[in-house]
């Protein structure tokens, strides 16, 4: 029964799971674009797996994902540096928004952006051109960053709650299972 528990423990529990995924923190410090923060990156409550240093990070990682912009990865290490929650977390949450989910994602904060400030959609042809940028982005910039802010809080937000949520929940599941294999060890002991 021993064996089993400190199994579950090893492999299932949230912080031994997030530490089998994680890479390794010394590539995340040699990374090109992160050594611009210097030693700041070598404060090991950046590395630590805690509740708090998850769902924090959960929520810079998925906030940084929707700012519509290059170098995501150190504008969400520029943001995890100072709240102190987990830095690679915060780094790899941005590749959400990648080159195959950008379009769609974005899009929705679109129109996300044109509900809230209630105007009526502009029609457009996306090319991925400086040309383009320069003639179309004019008329749909508003809508644009208002829906990409909105969906990076939202998001970040539940993000958090679902991450503090899950946490709490395996922590009850264990601590439950730990009280039945002590009272089973205890009568197997009578």
């Amino acid at each position: 029964m021993k064996n089993y528990i400190s199994l579950y423990v090893s492999y299932f529990m949230p912080k031994k799971l997030i530490k089998r995924l994680l890479p390794d923190h010394r590539a995340i410090r040699d990374h090109k674009h992160l050594k611009m923060f210097g030693t700041l990156i070598h404060d090991p409550n950046l590395w630590h797996l805690n509740r708090r240093s998850v769902a924090g990070a959960m929520t810079v990682g998925l906030f940084a994902a929707f700012i519509p912009v290059p170098f995501q990865m150190v504008i969400a290490a520029a943001i995890a540096i100072p709240a102190r929650v987990n830095l690679p977390i915060s780094v790899a949450l941005v590749w959400i928004t990648n080159p195959f989910t950008m379009p769609p994602l974005f899009y929705f904060a679109y129109k996300v952006g044109v509900w809230v400030l209630s105007i009526p959609p502009q029609p457009f042809h996306f090319e991925l051109s400086f040309q383009w940028l320069a003639d179309e982005l004019g008329t749909v910039w508003r809508p644009f960053l208002l829906g990409c802010f909105i969906m990076g809080v939202f998001s970040g937000g539940l993000g958090n709650l679902v991450i503090r949520g899950l946490w709490r929940l395996h922590v009850i599941r264990y601590l439950k299972r730990r009280r039945r294999a002590a009272l089973a060890q205890k009568n197997i002991s009578r």
